[in-house]
């Protein structure tokens, strides 16, 4: 297995392919069967995705680290509800 992608999603987060063999100076080819290999082991998810950038179509797989999750997006997040007896302070 290719350790260098495995440090490349560490720094970098979630890639497309393309991104990940053209920053490691890799062929598309070596990425695709090294990344087989780590999906097979549990190290890399994987996902087939479609972007736009700028109006053009980009597809491709996008990939990261197995034991991580995206960062939440920003903006406020569900909570419990909340009653009008907590909003003035009284309990019932």
């Amino acid at each position: 297995m290719d350790e260098s992608i495995i440090e490349f999603l560490k720094i970098h987060g979630e890639r497309l392919d393309a991104d990940i063999a053209h920053a490691l100076k890799m062929p598309m080819s070596r990425l695709k069967r090294s990344v087989s290999e780590l999906t097979s082991a549990g190290e890399i998810v994987c996902c087939r995705v479609t972007r736009f950038d700028g109006g053009k179509k980009v597809e491709g797989m996008s990939y990261r680290l197995a034991n991580s999750s995206p960062p939440p997006s920003p903006g406020r997040k569900r909570g419990p509800k909340r009653t009008a007896a907590d909003i003035d302070g009284k309990s019932s």
